[in-house]
């Protein structure tokens, strides 16, 4: 799965434990949808709470966000009332 190239996967694999994951959609390694599937597949994964933090608006990218596995999208600039706001829905 992970490979130098990306990162983030290999902390994953390698057992990073984390309460939430915020990424952005648009990443300069890898596929941004591909951060959000990987994770998915592990077991201590499945369940944690994954945002897009990002300028990107299209209902096509949310949608293939969504149904690969992200518990929520904030367009940029976003306020940290907002962030803490979607932070508190999708952490319960």
């Amino acid at each position: 799965m992970p490979s130098k190239s990306r990162p983030a996967l290999k902390e994953f694999d390698a057992g990073l434990k984390v309460d939430l994951l915020i990424t952005d959609l648009n990443m300069p390694s890898m596929n941004e949808i591909e951060l959000i599937r990987e994770p998915r597949k592990l077991p201590a994964y499945k369940l944690i709470p994954i945002l897009f933090l990002t300028t990107e608006s299209h209902q096509s990218h949310k949608t293939e966000a969504n149904a690969a596995g992200a518990s929520g999208w904030i367009v940029k600039p976003a306020t940290a009332d907002e962030l803490l706001d979607t932070i508190r829905l999708v952490i319960k």
